[in-house]
Parts: C-alpha cells; structure tokens; sequence
C-alpha cells in the first residue's frame, strides 16, 4: 500500500472526527435512465435543513465539460461550489451534453426527478449557466416559462427567433466585454428581443461587465448572492417581477475561492464509485487549515472555449 494512499486514509478519518456525526449530503450519477434525455448528476440536499418543500437548480456547463464522462461535470459550477462549502439547501441537477443543449431533454431529466422526489417544490425551479451553458439556459427558460421561475445566463446568448416565453421569467444575464469566445453581442441580441416585447424590460437584469473575459464568469456559480437572487423567485408570484440585483464587478468574486469555508463529506453514488471517488470529495472543513484553498484554479478559467455548434442556428 503507498504512502500516498495511507496519507489519504489519514486525511479521511480526520475529517470524519471533525465532521463528527453529520448527515451527509448525496451526489448520484443517473446514466441512461431518462429516454430522450441526458446523464446527470444529481445532489439530493440534507433532508433536516431549511423548509420541507426544497428547489431545484438545473446547472448547464459549458462546452469544455461536454462528452459521455459525468466525472467532467464536476470541475466547476454549482456542484464544485457546494463540494468547496456552498451552503445550498436544494436539488441540483447537473446533466451533461455532447453538444448544443436541447430544452425538452433538460425537462425530461427534471420530470424524472420530481418523479422520484416528492420534496421538490414544482414552483422554484431554476436554471444557470455559462458559456454554452449560457446558452441552454436561455433556451430552456424561454421554452419553459411556465416551469421555470428564475434563471441565470453567464457569457451566453441564446439560439432562437422569438423571445416571448423568456419576457416572462426573472432572468439575469451577464456578459463581459472583453469576452473573445462569445461575443457580447450575443446577449445583447437577447436583451434587445426582450426590449421590443417590452420596452420596460420588468423581469431582465442585464450586466455588461467592463474588461471581462469569457473565464471570469465561471467564479459566479461559487457566489451565494446569486443563489439567493434566485430563490426569491416563485412561479406563484403575482406578476413575477424580478427581485433587486446587487454590482456584478471582478471584486465580487476576487478571493471567492478561499473565502468558502469547506464541507463536510458527501456521499459519492455511482456503479463505479470507489475510495478515490469519496476522497476526491473530501475538503477540509473551514479552520482546520486556514490556506486550503490559497491555490484553487478551476478548469474553465480560460480565455477561449469553441461552441460546439452555430450559435446562428435555430434548434
């Protein structure tokens, strides 16, 4: 047995004695179980914590996650965020694409869900994400308004003609200027559509960002206000108005990785899962070791990313 394992045991028994008796959280990867729909993972929220009825995140990556490995999905966004200690009291469901994201089979992903969750609460149901990701989730709100309650867009755009459907949901879409993967005309073309339905613009926040790249963004997903932002959302409010925003700048987010404080363990579900799998989801929780996160860099801080497709074309 090598040290380098024997290390990894020790740490693991560490953190079970500071973690002391703590439910775990679950992460479960659903490989073709939804017909017409993706693989996802699936992070099933403490069932003591917060309210009875829990929401629902639908997190959409971008195009460097893409392709049949679900382990990909878990280098950045929402799911990596709780992994470094978000406290998010909801389901997250994290599916994964080969290409362009397609709306219905994100849906039927959510339906099977809620099908085998009878805690999810139907009326805050949310989408984010960036990049392509950006994209789906642009998408999926203006398919589904009826459905969706809030939705985030970092970096994106979106792939279709017509805009009704996505007048009528909260959405906050945020675009750097300095962005050389996607264009920010791309979601200025979304905020214009959305303009013309109606010039008042009562459910769209649109941050165009000075100097940001297409990398930067990435950080969000590990920012709780947006979080927040989005749970204020319900289908059954009376008009669905948008709630209030906060500045969106580099100093949001400058520091963000060290300033989450760890977790305990959550639980890894999968056919192939083993102790590395666990250990690669063991962090150390906050004031056990104040630089554990001096280094942190995730994968999608890049400056270039290639969309798997024509953002022109109409899906």
């Amino acid at each position: 047995m090598g040290s380098s394992f024997l290390h990894r045991l020790v740490f693991l028994f560490c953190l079970l004695l500071v973690s002391g008796s703590a439910p775990a959280q679950s992460l479960t990867a659903y490989k073709g179980k939804v017909e017409d729909g993706y693989n996802f993972w699936l992070r099933v929220p403490l069932k003591d914590q917060g309210s009875q009825l829990k929401p629902l995140v639908i997190f959409l990556h971008g195009a460097s996650l893409c392709g049949n490995d679900l382990n990909r999905v878990l280098r950045y966004g929402t799911l990596d965020a709780i992994k470094r200690g978000l406290n998010l009291d909801a389901y997250v469901l994290a599916p994964q694409t080969r290409g362009a994201w397609v709306p219905r089979k994100v849906m039927n992903d959510v339906d099977y869900v809620i099908a085998h969750n009878a805690d999810i609460d139907t009326t805050r149901i949310y989408v984010v994400g960036m990049s392509l990701g950006g994209y789906g989730s642009i998408d999926v709100a203006n398919a589904y308004p009826d459905r969706i309650a809030a939705a985030l867009s970092f970096c994106g755009g979106g792939t279709g003609n017509d805009y009704t459907g996505l007048s009528q949901v909260p959405i906050w879409i945020i675009h750097g200027t300095a962005d050389r993967a996607v264009p920010i005309s791309r979601s200025d073309m979304v905020a214009a559509a959305i303009k013309k339905i109606d010039s008042d613009t009562p459910r769209l926040i649109y941050d165009r960002v000075p100097g940001m790249n297409h990398g930067q963004p990435a950080r969000f997903f590990y920012v709780p206000q947006f979080y927040e932002w989005l749970f204020k959302h319900s289908l059954a409010d009376a008009g669905r108005p948008k709630a209030e925003g906060f500045k969106v700048d580099n100093s949001l987010v400058k520091g963000i990785y060290r300033r989450l404080p760890g977790s305990p363990l959550v639980t890894v579900v999968d056919d192939n899962a083993n102790l590395e799998q666990e250990l690669r989801w063991t962090f150390v929780p906050a004031g056990l070791d104040g630089n554990a996160f001096q280094n942190i860099m995730i994968e999608n801080e890049i400056e270039a990313e290639t969309l798997p497709f024509s953002p022109e074309i109409d899906f």
